[in-house]
């Protein structure tokens, strides 16, 4: 049927949810309309053979204290909800240098220093710690939680004027490349291979093009005392089932199989949905687009906004697509101290952003039992966007040639697998292989695309607004940009934005962030 609503959400997404779930919360009617049959974007999870897998990222921190820092705890503690987790510190590093076991928190990498590169080394590290704590200060200095683009922003973001003002010198340094401040301080090859890593894997993009602020918030959380990880019991699918019971709680609506053709434009007014059905969906105050940026403008009619804009954020420079294994295996006498994520580098020369240079190994199911059947794992193997849409743009997926090029491009992280587990391809029961046209058409992404390139130094996420009235934007696309935390981060901005500052302000001190010091 049509309908009218407050607020239409476009997407289901981590932002997408945490909009939404905010928005019914502040007390709006909202309708999350999600093309996939199945919610959560690219931190679905899915089921074959008893396996329930991760279809997206599997590394957190932040989620399993209060109160936390991490976006998305802060945006679940605003709709209400717990995320059971269990808590680890341990990963592994497959590397030219070698393998071995780390954890997070900065003393135990000295550890690691000591052995492959010296003192000299671990006091390169230690001085980057040191320098990084006001960093660090700075950017946890205001929760995103206070954020909003309007003209309620100096209420709610004046309640943290004083720890702003105590920070103020650092919060300069944070909206500049990261590499700056690397250079100042490291010289050693392997902690700056390191951090390039790190940054890659936050970003998308090296140090010199990742903000200083990201990387400022990961030293925060990794590297801080009696730091662990958080995985969530069942998943990335107990997160989004989390956001959904807060959407539905209170009183907001989810629909699956429900695919935007168009946002409705009247007036110069985005004033609803079309669904690929024909059905309508009007709203009386706003769209929230969580598509990506490109994807965005193709459900708009053409001269909906101005042609400047239009070409402006089609030209946004975009990040490598992803090449996925996702396996159910065997885990008859296997090795008993595998770790549940690996990293590994094949070579540091070629650069981290090098396609198929760097592997991400994910065995949750070590942490989570109920994820794979009894006596069996499952894995998920990806490229974290390094795989260039370019080799498979026009390629049928029904043909023979994309079936040899899959298995071609999936050789990579087959090797990189078997480095942890030799026998791997003995235990496999399920066996799946994703490309970025995989991306493209299970999860809508533009060139299945993680998302915006945009370099630190050289250019801003922008914010939720438009020039279009009644549209609004959260996710990857979306200040503060690229990963979970950033995109919750997104969802909440947008949705503070839309409401109302009274009750901002209210839902501020329900979840703790006093502004006063107390927060």
């Amino acid at each position: 049927m049509n309908a009218e609503v407050d607020m239409v959400v476009i997407g289901s997404g981590i932002a997408g949810l945490s909009c939404a779930a905010l928005l019914a919360r502040y007390g709006f009617e909202v309708i999350v309309c999600e093309s996939h049959t199945i919610p959560g974007g690219a931190a679905h999870s899915f089921e074959r053979n008893g396996f329930k897998f991760d279809s997206g990222p599997s590394l957190h921190s932040g989620l399993s204290y209060h109160p936390s820092s991490n976006p998305l705890r802060q945006v679940l503690d605003a709709i209400g909800e717990e995320l059971p987790c269990v808590n680890y510190n341990t990963w592994g590093c497959c590397l030219p240098e070698g393998d071995f076991d780390t954890t997070v928190g900065a003393d135990q990498f000295c550890e690691v220093l000591t052995k492959f590169r010296g003192q000299k080394a671990v006091a390169e590290w230690r001085e980057l710690q040191r320098v990084m704590e006001p960093l660090s200060k700075a950017a946890t200095a205001l929760p995103p939680s206070a954020l909003r683009f309007d003209w309620g922003a100096p209420l709610s973001v004046g309640r943290f004027a004083p720890s702003l003002l105590q920070h103020a010198a650092s919060m300069t340094k944070l909206t500049g490349s990261f590499s700056r401040i690397m250079d100042s301080v490291v010289q050693d090859p392997f902690i700056r291979n390191w951090l390039d890593l790190l940054c890659f894997l936050l970003s998308g993009l090296p140090a010199k093009g990742t903000i200083a602020a990201e990387m400022a918030f990961m030293f925060a959380e990794w590297y801080r005392p009696g730091v662990v990880l958080d995985y969530p019991l069942g998943g990335s699918g107990a997160l989004v089932d989390a956001l959904v019971r807060g959407l539905e709680r209170n009183g907001g609506k989810l629909l699956l199989g429900a695919h935007i053709e168009q946002v409705l434009v009247e007036g110069n007014r985005a004033v609803g949905v079309r669904l690929r059905d024909g059905k309508v969906i009007r709203v009386r105050r706003a769209v929230v687009s969580n598509a990506s940026v490109w994807d965005t403008l193709k459900l708009l009619p053409e001269d909906a906004v101005p042609k400047k804009f239009r070409v402006q954020r089609e030209a946004t420079p975009e990040c490598d697509s992803f090449m996925h294994l996702h396996l159910g295996v065997d885990a008859t006498g296997i090795r008993s101290d595998l770790a549940c994520h690996y990293i590994v580098v094949n070579d540091w020369e070629m650069g981290v952003t090098a396609p198929q240079n760097v592997v991400v190994v994910s065995i949750p199911s070590v942490l989570d039992p109920s994820l794979a059947p009894a006596g069996k794992h499952g894995i998920h193997v990806y490229t974290p966007g390094n795989e260039p849409y370019a080799l498979w743009s026009g390629l049928d997926r029904r043909s023979a040639e994309y079936e040899q090029q899959k298995q071609a491009r999936a050789a990579v992280m087959w090797k990189a697998l078997e480095r942890v587990i030799p026998d791997i391809r003995a235990r496999c029961e399920v066996t799946l292989v994703g490309t970025p046209l995989t991306h493209e058409r299970f999860l809508r992404r533009h060139r299945g695309s993680y998302g915006p390139a945009i370099r630190a130094g050289e250019g801003l996420f922008p914010g939720p607004g438009t020039p279009l009235p009644g549209l609004m934007c959260c996710g990857d696309s979306t200040f503060p940009g690229i990963g979970i935390p950033a995109v919750a981060a997104s969802g909440m901005i947008a949705a503070n934005t839309l409401a109302p500052i009274e009750k901002h302000l209210a839902m501020l001190k329900d979840i703790g962030c006093w502004g006063d010091g107390r927060a």
